[in-house]
């Protein structure tokens, strides 16, 4: 996306361990308050830009800015303004909802009232109010990846990321999570940069990368990519600009 006032933009982002080249020039940039899908097969490099992007890495190559912010500089303050969901969950399973809320909150120098006003407002919106005072433990997987999501969210982040954030979720908790967020972007205006190898979550995205072999393959309009591809679906144009071997709409039951 050429974005006029982008949120976090990567030019020519190269990452590489060994001989593994895991990036390859990454560039594309995410708009303001736009949703953007990051499409591509399991071993595309997907985690290791979301890890750049979250700060966690440097590039070997290129620049990430955030918010017009580069790490080496602001950290702190593109921080402050970021909400990152991993691919891996990171919520403590033996503490309450709301003790992992008011935790995140804290971090981000929230208390008080103003604490308890942002998880009440993340509990509403996300329909895990009845869920605040149980262990993390105790919840189905699809409301631990909203608890999750509350989490990231508690700080009322600017851009959020969010690496396959539906692995181990069932179908109807995958549409789910798409709507919640979907109404978040159009309630708050927060951008989305979403990784995932299931294509039914992004179809309806602002903006498409597809990402294979640590390169970009394309970047598009969901219709400009199924253009490119000259299929009729999204779904199998993936797999014609990727190499992928079928339509990843489903979750592959063999992935832990």
């Amino acid at each position: 996306m050429l974005a006029t006032n982008p949120v976090i933009s990567f030019d020519a982002v190269s990452k590489s361990y060994g001989a593994l080249k895991a990036l390859d020039a990454v560039s594309f940039s995410v708009e303001e308050g736009a949703i953007v899908g990051l499409l591509g097969p399991n071993g595309a490099g997907k985690s290791t830009l979301f890890q750049v992007a979250a700060g966690l890495f440097a590039p070997d190559g290129g620049s990430v800015a955030v918010l017009g912010k580069d790490y080496g500089d602001a950290s702190s303050d593109i921080l402050r303004q970021l909400g990152v969901v991993f691919q891996a969950r990171s919520v403590d399973l033996d503490m309450t909802t709301r003790a992992n809320l008011k935790f995140h909150g804290q971090l981000f120098g929230l208390s008080g009232k103003l604490l308890a006003g942002r998880i009440d407002a993340v509990a509403r919106f996300l329909d895990i109010g009845d869920l605040l005072d149980r262990l993390v433990r105790t919840l189905s997987g699809g409301n631990q990846r909203r608890v999750e999501i509350a989490r990231a969210l508690i700080n009322q982040p600017k851009l959020l990321l969010m690496d396959e954030p539906s692995v181990g979720l069932d179908t109807t908790a995958r549409l789910a999570l798409v709507e919640h967020l979907r109404r978040e972007r159009d309630a708050h205006g927060t951008s989305i940069l979403w990784s995932t190898h299931l294509v039914d979550e992004v179809e309806a995205a602002d903006w498409i990368v597809l990402l294979a072999k640590g390169r970009v393959v394309l970047a598009g309009t969901p219709a400009e990519v199924i253009a490119s591809a000259g299929t009729e679906t999204l779904a199998e144009a993936y797999v014609a600009l990727t190499g992928g071997s079928r339509p990843p709409t489903e979750p592959d039951d063999s992935r832990p």
